[in-house]
């Protein structure tokens, strides 16, 4: 049988559908929702569903709330402390081990990609803007060949990219986490080390967006 012709499982399917809604905020952080519902939502089968479940609680992207619901975890500051110690020391490493092996066609598919987050900021397309930087930095990250990283990488940013959601709600669009056009200048400029840096400043900036709306709703409680 050819490759191409070869039907994706219904399962992997189920799996990246759902992760997509925890990355880019569909589900929000600590809203429960049942199996059932998200049979409905994804128009499948209650195995695909429970099977994409499972593997995203092993990530810890999703727990569970008994009575067949799960939710999306909320973060502390903890727990942000830690995602931010990891991505810090995980990202900025690809982007400097995928400075060297990029070519000009994936500059100009990165190009095109900030194109898109930047258009999303002037919109204030908030799932345009989650789904473009997603794909910015994750084709830069596939291109270092550090697969274990990225994977890694991967992870992180489902326990990161709801409460970006959230933060991109309080603050509005325009004030989004961008500094691609450093780390795409560094990329024509061939310059590992300054890419690195690009792409620290852009994390840093996400995360300490992130611990100020935090600490809002901490003061707003208290």
């Amino acid at each position: 049988m050819n490759s191409d012709s070869r039907k994706i499982p219904a399962h992997e399917i189920v799996y990246t559908r759902l992760r997509d809604m925890i990355l880019y905020g569909i589900l929000e952080p600590g809203q429960p929702v049942t199996i059932q519902g998200l049979v409905a939502t994804l128009d499948t089968g209650m195995t695909p569903v429970r099977e994409a479940i499972r593997r995203l609680m092993a990530e810890g992207a999703l727990m569970p709330q008994g009575n067949r619901r799960v939710t999306v975890p909320k973060m502390t500051p903890s727990i942000l402390d830690q995602v931010a110690f990891a991505r810090l020391t995980i990202e900025p490493m690809l982007a400097e081990k995928a400075g060297p092996m990029l070519t000009p066609r994936l500059i100009d598919r990165l190009t095109e990609l900030d194109d898109a987050v930047n258009r999303s900021i002037r919109a204030q397309d908030i799932p345009g803007y989650l789904e473009s930087n997603h794909a910015f930095h994750f084709a830069l990250y596939e291109a270092s060949d550090a697969g274990v990283l990225t994977d890694m990488a991967g992870s992180l940013w489902l326990r990161f990219g709801p409460s970006l959601r959230v933060v991109c709600s309080a603050v509005g669009s325009l004030g989004l986490p961008d500094q691609h056009a450093e780390a795409l200048s560094a990329m024509r400029a061939r310059d590992p080390t300054a890419l690195r840096r690009a792409i620290e400043r852009d994390i840093s900036q996400g995360i300490d967006q992130v611990r100020i709306v935090l600490g809002q709703d901490r003061s707003q409680r208290h």
